[in-house]
């Protein structure tokens, strides 16, 4: 029997594939959303958030008002240490993939870089949207999770 396990089905195991960094990068392109990871009083807080992929940096678009803003913007000239994740997952083929990318963030202050992503990355709720946070990688893994369709 096969479905799912909280149906009363058996989970079927599915096999994985691990991405290079370079395909990890594309597929993260390919989708508008995500998680930034961030430490927040000593914890990590996750929140979504919208991005884009350009020049190898993953930016998004926040408020300034936001935690996540907040702590970019009072870390040091290198940055803060993030996580960002994003992912597509078909639930019905239980197949899909996702993409951790961990990396430097530090607030975009260039008026000309400015002016280009709050064109390409327009806000996705109802809300000001006036910070643009870079990540800058160091470390970008991902995995694809086959179905019965594209396992060996």
């Amino acid at each position: 029997m096969t479905g799912h396990p909280q149906d009363g089905g058996t989970a079927v195991a599915r096999g994985t594939v691990e991405l290079d960094p370079r395909e990890a990068l594309r597929l993260l392109a390919s989708v508008e959303y995500g998680r930034v990871v961030f430490t927040h009083q000593a914890l990590p807080a996750i929140r979504v958030v919208n991005h884009l992929v350009d020049g190898g940096r993953v930016i998004v678009r926040t408020r300034l008002t936001a935690t996540v803003s907040t702590v970019v913007r009072l870390s040091s000239g290198a940055g803060v240490v993030v996580a960002y994740e994003a992912d597509d997952l078909d639930p019905r083929r239980r197949a899909g993939w996702s993409v951790v990318v961990t990396g430097w963030a530090t607030t975009i202050t260039d008026p000309d870089q400015i002016a280009r992503y709050e064109q390409r990355l327009r806000p996705w709720v109802n809300m000001t949207m006036d910070t643009l946070i870079a990540i800058r990688p160091e470390i970008v893994t991902g995995v694809r999770i086959l179905d019965d369709t594209t396992q060996s």
